[in-house]
Protein backbone atom coordinates (compact mmCIF):
# COMPACT_ATOMS: atom_id res chain seq x y z
CA UNK A 1 0.00 0.00 0.00
CA UNK A 2 2.69 2.61 0.86
CA UNK A 3 4.39 1.92 -2.50
CA UNK A 4 1.13 2.75 -4.33
CA UNK A 5 0.89 6.07 -2.48
CA UNK A 6 4.53 6.87 -3.28
CA UNK A 7 3.96 5.99 -6.94
CA UNK A 8 0.87 8.27 -7.17
CA UNK A 9 2.75 11.09 -5.44
CA UNK A 10 5.71 10.69 -7.79
CA UNK A 11 3.38 10.84 -10.81
CA UNK A 12 1.82 14.07 -9.53
CA UNK A 13 5.23 15.62 -8.92
CA UNK A 14 6.39 14.65 -12.41
CA UNK A 15 3.19 16.05 -13.96
CA UNK A 16 3.54 19.33 -12.09
CA UNK A 17 7.22 19.55 -13.04
CA UNK A 18 6.34 18.90 -16.69
CA UNK A 19 3.73 21.67 -16.66
CA UNK A 20 6.16 24.15 -15.11
CA UNK A 21 8.84 23.20 -17.63
CA UNK A 22 6.38 23.53 -20.55
CA UNK A 23 5.34 26.99 -19.34
CA UNK A 24 8.97 28.07 -19.07
CA UNK A 25 9.84 26.74 -22.54
CA UNK A 26 6.83 28.32 -24.26
CA UNK A 27 7.55 31.69 -22.66
CA UNK A 28 4.30 31.94 -20.74
CA UNK A 29 4.05 35.33 -19.04
CA UNK A 30 4.35 35.46 -15.25
CA UNK A 31 1.11 35.44 -13.32
CA UNK A 32 0.09 38.97 -12.26
CA UNK A 33 -3.06 40.13 -10.53
CA UNK A 34 -5.51 41.80 -12.89
CA UNK A 35 -6.49 44.25 -10.18
CA UNK A 36 -3.59 45.54 -8.11
CA UNK A 37 -3.45 47.72 -5.03
CA UNK A 38 -4.37 51.38 -5.31
CA UNK A 39 -2.39 53.90 -3.30
CA UNK A 40 -4.51 56.92 -2.34
CA UNK A 41 -2.45 59.91 -1.28
CA UNK A 42 -4.47 62.96 -2.23
CA UNK A 43 -4.47 64.41 1.31
CA UNK A 44 -2.59 61.94 3.54
CA UNK A 45 0.92 63.40 3.35
CA UNK A 46 -0.39 66.92 4.01
CA UNK A 47 -2.29 65.62 7.07
CA UNK A 48 0.81 63.79 8.39
CA UNK A 49 -0.88 60.42 7.79
CA UNK A 50 0.44 57.47 5.85
CA UNK A 51 -1.18 57.01 2.41
CA UNK A 52 -4.07 54.58 2.07
CA UNK A 53 -3.32 51.26 0.39
CA UNK A 54 -6.60 50.04 -1.07
CA UNK A 55 -6.47 46.30 -1.92
CA UNK A 56 -8.57 46.45 -5.08
CA UNK A 57 -7.98 42.75 -5.80
CA UNK A 58 -9.31 41.79 -2.34
CA UNK A 59 -12.51 43.80 -2.81
CA UNK A 60 -12.91 42.54 -6.39
CA UNK A 61 -12.96 38.94 -5.17
CA UNK A 62 -15.97 39.74 -3.00
CA UNK A 63 -17.90 42.35 -4.99
CA UNK A 64 -18.81 43.15 -8.58
CA UNK A 65 -17.45 46.39 -10.07
CA UNK A 66 -20.92 47.94 -9.77
CA UNK A 67 -20.84 47.86 -5.96
CA UNK A 68 -18.16 50.56 -5.76
CA UNK A 69 -18.04 52.16 -9.20
CA UNK A 70 -21.78 52.65 -9.67
CA UNK A 71 -23.37 52.42 -6.25
CA UNK A 72 -20.67 54.32 -4.33
CA UNK A 73 -19.56 56.61 -7.17
CA UNK A 74 -15.87 55.70 -7.50
CA UNK A 75 -14.41 56.82 -10.83
CA UNK A 76 -12.34 54.36 -12.85
CA UNK A 77 -9.12 56.35 -12.38
CA UNK A 78 -6.59 56.40 -9.56
CA UNK A 79 -6.69 59.92 -8.15
CA UNK A 80 -9.97 60.71 -9.88
CA UNK A 81 -12.00 60.79 -6.65
CA UNK A 82 -11.94 63.58 -4.09
CA UNK A 83 -11.94 61.24 -1.08
CA UNK A 84 -11.36 62.62 2.41
CA UNK A 85 -12.15 61.43 5.92
CA UNK A 86 -15.13 63.75 6.36
CA UNK A 87 -16.81 62.20 3.33
CA UNK A 88 -15.99 58.69 4.52
CA UNK A 89 -17.43 59.42 7.99
CA UNK A 90 -20.51 60.81 6.22
CA UNK A 91 -20.98 57.44 4.47
CA UNK A 92 -19.57 58.38 1.07
CA UNK A 93 -16.97 56.38 -0.86
CA UNK A 94 -15.31 53.85 1.52
CA UNK A 95 -17.72 54.91 4.26
CA UNK A 96 -20.57 53.23 2.39
CA UNK A 97 -19.30 49.92 3.78
CA UNK A 98 -16.64 50.86 6.32
CA UNK A 99 -19.19 52.05 8.84
CA UNK A 100 -18.73 49.55 11.67
CA UNK A 101 -21.74 47.50 10.54
CA UNK A 102 -20.62 46.04 7.19
CA UNK A 103 -16.85 46.43 7.67
CA UNK A 104 -14.57 48.04 10.23
CA UNK A 105 -15.03 51.76 10.74
CA UNK A 106 -12.71 54.76 10.74
CA UNK A 107 -11.30 54.23 14.25
CA UNK A 108 -8.93 51.61 12.83
CA UNK A 109 -6.74 54.10 10.95
CA UNK A 110 -3.74 51.81 10.40
CA UNK A 111 -5.80 49.19 8.60
CA UNK A 112 -6.12 51.56 5.63
CA UNK A 113 -3.41 54.16 6.20
CA UNK A 114 -0.57 51.68 5.77
CA UNK A 115 1.39 53.01 2.78
CA UNK A 116 4.90 54.37 2.69
CA UNK A 117 4.86 58.17 3.22
CA UNK A 118 5.44 60.07 0.00
CA UNK A 119 4.06 57.35 -2.28
CA UNK A 120 1.97 59.07 -4.96
CA UNK A 121 -1.60 58.11 -5.81
CA UNK A 122 -1.33 55.26 -8.30
CA UNK A 123 -2.22 51.66 -9.15
CA UNK A 124 0.41 49.03 -8.32
CA UNK A 125 0.88 45.62 -9.95
CA UNK A 126 -2.07 45.82 -12.29
CA UNK A 127 -2.17 44.44 -15.81
CA UNK A 128 -5.11 46.64 -16.75
CA UNK A 129 -2.90 48.63 -19.15
CA UNK A 130 -2.08 45.38 -20.94
CA UNK A 131 -5.74 44.35 -21.14
CA UNK A 132 -6.83 47.34 -23.21
CA UNK A 133 -5.15 48.30 -26.46
CA UNK A 134 -4.27 51.98 -26.65
CA UNK A 135 -6.61 54.06 -28.76
CA UNK A 136 -5.36 54.61 -32.28
CA UNK A 137 -4.48 58.20 -33.03
CA UNK A 138 -6.36 59.45 -36.02
CA UNK A 139 -5.12 62.42 -37.97
CA UNK A 140 -7.25 65.56 -37.65
CA UNK A 141 -9.88 66.03 -40.34
CA UNK A 142 -9.02 68.91 -42.65
CA UNK A 143 -11.86 71.20 -43.58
Amino acid sequence: MPSLIRCALLRRILLLGSLVLAAAITGAPPAVAEFGDVVINNYSDAAAMRPVVFPHWFHRIRFRCKACHADLGFKFKAGGNDINMLKIIDGQYCGGCHNGAIAWSVENCNLCHSGKPGTPTQVHESTVQELVAPAAKTPPVKK
